[in-house]
């Protein structure tokens, strides 16, 4: 939370998802999470996303239910617990991350008010049984994976007023999913801010991006009252 916050401010909160193989101190490696609180106001959440959860609810795995979990337990004890406005509260991630990040925005629109992720792997349908996929589906065919992805659920955002981000770096191996799925959410007249810039797949460009990304949610908050 911000080290100095106005007696009975609500604050706008954002949720930060870790990558595959990754934990919830992946982020301290990225950014200052407190700095960031002060300069942007916001309340900072970097949830446990287990090594590879993909923060869905796993047709395998009865004890891999993260978006259940996610939604259910923790975003409602965070609300809870502190004085959130719950107008402005958004979520993002990176790489796994950003996967899981768009994904729990699109299955709970109206509990977000925007959503992003960098690096992100939005198509599952891709990646075969690498990366843990195997671990979470039976028959993790394409149709199947299609299904549990930011690609083969964008179109719920259609017609809505809420924005979303995302990015990848040129030299990223998810590069020209990102780059479909910017087509997708042009087709689909999705207001979507898409950016694509030089470089990888690590620390170096997440460390950038994130910045880019708190810089336009800040510009999202609206009717932040004391």
């Amino acid at each position: 939370t911000p080290k100095r916050v106005e007696t009975g401010k609500r604050l706008p909160l954002i949720f930060l998802l870790h990558g595959y193989s990754g934990n919830y101190k992946q982020w301290h490696s990225i950014m200052d999470a407190q700095s960031y609180a002060d300069k942007y106001g916001f309340i900072i959440v970097t949830p446990d996303g287990l090594y590879n959860s993909w923060y869905i609810n796993s047709p395998r795995q009865k004890n891999s239910q993260f978006e259940d979990f996610f939604m259910k337990e923790l975003y409602t004890d965070v609300v809870k617990k502190y004085n959130v406005d719950t107008e402005n509260i958004f979520i993002t991630g990176l790489s796994m991350g950003g996967h899981g990040a768009l994904s729990i925005f699109l299955n709970n629109i109206d509990k977000f008010k925007s959503a992003g992720s960098t690096s992100g792997a939005v198509d599952l349908s891709t990646l075969g049984t690498k990366y843990g996929i195997d671990q979470l589906f039976d028959n993790p065919e394409p149709t199947l994976l299609k299904q549990f992805s930011v690609v083969g659920n964008i179109h719920k955002l259609k017609g809505s007023a809420k924005e979303i981000i995302f990015d990848s770096g040129d030299q990223d191996q998810f590069y020209s999913m990102n780059n479909a799925l910017k087509v997708t959410t042009d087709e689909l007249k999705i207001k979507a801010t898409y950016i694509s810039q030089p470089g990888a797949h690590n620390r170096a460009y997440w460390s950038k991006s994130i910045r880019q990304q708190f810089e336009f949610f800040k510009a999202q908050t609206t009717n932040i009252l004391n």
